[in-house]
């Protein structure tokens, strides 16, 4: 049995991910902004760490997230890039089990279904790897089809995250944006934001 449609999407946002965080570099200033106003960069990168690697298998396995995880400060370790590429061939494994995509799955009192969890936390994979890349100074690859993807979880979901502050108004993009170029304008990022 094969696993859902979107397992595939799934692994490349995070090997565009996984890029990313490989070029944060070494001397990077975790007390830098971020385009999301309300993270610095270090508790950006921490956020992102936690909810789209460890965060992406527990939801998978049905296991709620560990205090300790949740507190812990993953840019304190010097090794952080290279677990976190090795977390998230974990978790795209877990989800590589057909029972993954099945049912729901309850983040804390709320059952959701498997599916759009999954569309959910491609979207943090690849939206909050566009922030950590721009923060210091780096792009993220997303190919074409990730990009429509994106742009359709966006649109499907804009107006709930915006009311509980996940995402800002709209900005206007050029013109001759591309997919991705409307996918983040379309969440309310800034696409001419600089570090």
């Amino acid at each position: 049995m094969n696993a859902h449609p979107l397992h595939p999407l799934l692994a490349r946002a995070a090997a565009a991910a996984a890029e990313v965080a490989a070029a944060v570099p070494a001397e990077v200033d975790l007390a830098a902004p971020t385009p999301c106003g309300e993270f610095d960069t270090r508790a950006l990168i921490n956020h992102w760490v936690l909810y789209t690697s460890h965060g992406l298998e527990h939801r998978a396995r049905r296991l709620e997230l560990p205090a300790a995880l949740v507190a812990r400060d993953f840019t304190a370790e010097a090794d952080w890039r290279p677990a976190y590429a090795a977390q998230l061939e974990r978790a795209v494994a877990a989800w590589g089990a057909p029972a993954a995509w099945e049912g729901d799955v309850d983040p804390g009192g709320s059952p959701f279904p498997a599916v759009g969890i999954a569309r959910m936390l491609i979207l943090e994979l690849l939206l909050h790897g566009w922030d950590v890349a721009r923060a210091v100074g780096r792009e993220i690859a997303v190919d074409g089809e990730l990009a429509l993807l994106v742009g359709e979880i966006v649109a499907e979901n804009a107006e709930l995250f915006r009311q509980y502050g996940g995402f800002a108004e709209p900005v206007a993009a050029p013109e001759d944006a591309s997919a991705w170029e409307r996918a983040l304008a379309a969440s309310g990022r800034d696409l001419r934001w600089k570090a």
